[in-house]
């Protein structure tokens, strides 16, 4: 365990403006290892912007942003090092459709991490295998249904052993009977100990697997609370609003 001083991701002072659209204002947030943290709130409150601010896919405007107190870098290979410790699954799975299930999970370890295809192969079906496909390893994308394809997202995040694994939305593309097989994985992780920021619309996965709930609306953070809190005495009027809606449908 590291030392308390010490987060594992550090989001100091950021700002985000999209031409005259201010995306992020002041946005401060520390997460430790082993620590899951919930980002929720309505449509266009900042959330994945947030997210894809972590490593670096969206550049902030002013601010600073470290991981394993280490500044993000601009560019270069610098860049390419860092995603690879920040395992990213998004709401579109962006698996490679010409490739098989188990050559998606092993194009990383080999060309950045640098593993023989015999330790990759290995390590890929030991992967497939937790998140439940491995009987789909020879097939391609397309002949599997969304939660599947999402799960192989997953296993090819993890195996870039990443440090910390951000999710955006990554059920919100989802039929309803494959979000569950898709937070089941989700959940086990969280258990496991990963450090894990997860943008969702899913209030269930919120409440079991979330160390923290953090809750934005246009653009900032409003509260943050453990799920507990968050969820039975919001204290903001923002967050009040936002729940009451949620838990009338």
């Amino acid at each position: 365990m590291r030392a308390e001083s010490q987060p594992l991701v550090s989001v100091t002072d950021v700002e985000k403006h999209f031409g005259d659209f201010h995306a992020l204002k002041n946005i401060n947030l520390t997460i430790r290892e082993r620590e899951v943290v919930v980002v929720i709130g309505p449509s266009g409150s900042g959330k994945s912007t947030l997210c894809r601010t972590i490593n670096r896919l969206e550049t902030i405007t002013s601010g600073e942003i470290t991981i394993d107190g280490k500044e993000l870098p601009a560019e270069g290979a610098a860049l390419a090092q860092l995603r690879s410790d920040v395992g990213m699954v998004f709401q579109a799975f962006n698996l490679f459709a010409h490739k098989t299930i188990l050559e998606n999970v092993t194009l990383g370890p080999i060309k950045v991490r640098g593993l023989s295809k015999a330790e990759a192969d290995t390590q890929a079906m030991a992967l497939l295998e937790r998140v439940g496909v491995a009987p789909q390893a020879d097939k391609y994308p397309a002949q599997l249904s969304g939660g599947q394809q999402q799960r192989v997202a997953i296993a090819r995040a993890l195996a870039m052993k990443p440090k910390v694994m951000l999710f955006d939305e990554p059920t919100s593309a989802l039929d309803p009977e494959m979000i569950n097989e898709v937070l089941d994985v989700m959940v086990g992780l969280a258990e496991e100990g990963m450090t894990m920021v997860v943008v969702t619309h899913e209030m269930g996965f919120a409440r079991k697997a979330a160390h923290r709930v953090v809750f934005m609306a246009d653009g900032e953070i409003v509260e943050v609370a453990e799920p507990e809190e968050f969820f039975n005495n919001p204290q903001t009027p923002r967050a009040q609003d936002f729940l009451s809606k949620l838990l009338t449908h």
